[in-house]
């Protein structure tokens, strides 16, 4: 895509949150020949995209002042409610017409809230969270889940086509949060039938490899059998999405089930696995690492 199909309305496009997600995704949009202008705590996260064409901005209300877009990738829904709401943060800035895209996998229902108080000082806050992890966001090939005003959204797709292949508006405000959680939750459930499975393999004296490869052909096949199922039998857990990022996705799942008076049963070895993978130590690996932490010996199934 070229600098020529990012309509100027829509530029320049401001960026927060330049880490192992927005650093990748900010590039791919420089690199479409988009004015990307970024602030950082750390100005070495900065500096570093400005290598790429990026402009520094010395303080948030410069950059906010300075943009017509701002996109949004941080770590959790304090953060994102740090940077809008706070003192001296984007809404105490912004001007009337600024679109927020906020990436982060943060709370639906507390989305929904920062999109209200947004609204009121004339700034559409769209959440757009990705799946497709550090892998993905290098490719440009990330799959966003989006939620706000039909027209906003539409009127984004060509920032959206740059960072990702798969764009679906789920519906209003807090709505790709609700498809997040959902992508969260099938992953994990996904994973422990996987860990399972290569463990009954293994145990029963089949080769897992072997067995991953009759699955792929039929119906259990999956995108998480096919990557990760893989990624154990090699033993490569060079993260795409960590553990430590992925126990708190799982945060936000059971507190969203808990109000809405769900079980979701499903979720409880998910998250067993992970508090298992944390306390040995493996809160920077892959996600894929889980599936050894689901299948506890002595535990036969009833």
């Amino acid at each position: 895509m070229s600098a020529s199909q990012i309509p100027p309305e829509l530029q320049p496009i401001g960026a927060i949150g330049l880490g192992i997600m927005g650093a990748p995704m900010n590039r791919n949009l420089l690199a479409a020949g988009a004015d990307v202008q970024v602030w950082a705590r750390r100005p070495e996260a900065a500096d570093a995209l400005a290598q790429d064409g990026a402009r520094p901005y010395p303080s948030l209300p410069a950059l906010v002042r300075g943009v017509r877009v701002l996109v949004l990738n941080v770590s959790d829904t304090p953060d994102v409610e740090a940077l809008m709401l706070g003192p001296d943060g984007v809404l105490e800035h912004a001007r009337p017409g600024l679109i927020v895209i906020d990436h982060s996998t943060i709370d639906p229902m507390r989305t929904r809230a920062i999109a209200r108080a947004a609204a009121e000082r004339e700034v559409t806050f769209v959440d757009a969270p990705v799946s497709g992890g550090e892998p993905g966001a290098r490719a440009g090939t990330l799959s966003l889940m989006v939620g706000g005003p039909s027209a906003v959204v539409e009127s984004l797709r060509s920032i959206f086509e740059v960072v990702g292949s798969t764009l679906t508006h789920v519906g209003d405000s807090g709505a790709g949060q609700i498809a997040k959680a959902c992508n969260q939750l099938v992953v994990g459930e996904t994973l422990v039938a996987v860990g399972e499975a290569f463990a009954l393999a293994e145990q029963s004296g089949v080769d897992p490899a072997r067995v991953r490869e009759a699955l792929m052909g039929g119906f259990a096949s999956s995108r998480i059998l096919e990557v990760h199922g893989q990624r154990l039998l090699d033993g490569d857990f060079e993260p795409g999405f960590q553990v430590g990022l992925y126990h708190k996705d799982l945060g936000i799942i059971a507190d969203l089930s808990r109000d809405l008076g769900l079980a979701t049963e499903g979720l409880r070895p998910v998250r067993e696995a992970v508090d298992a993978a944390l306390a040995a130590g493996q809160a920077r690996h892959d996600v894929a690492i889980l599936a050894r932490f689901c299948v506890r010996a002595g535990e036969p199934a009833s």
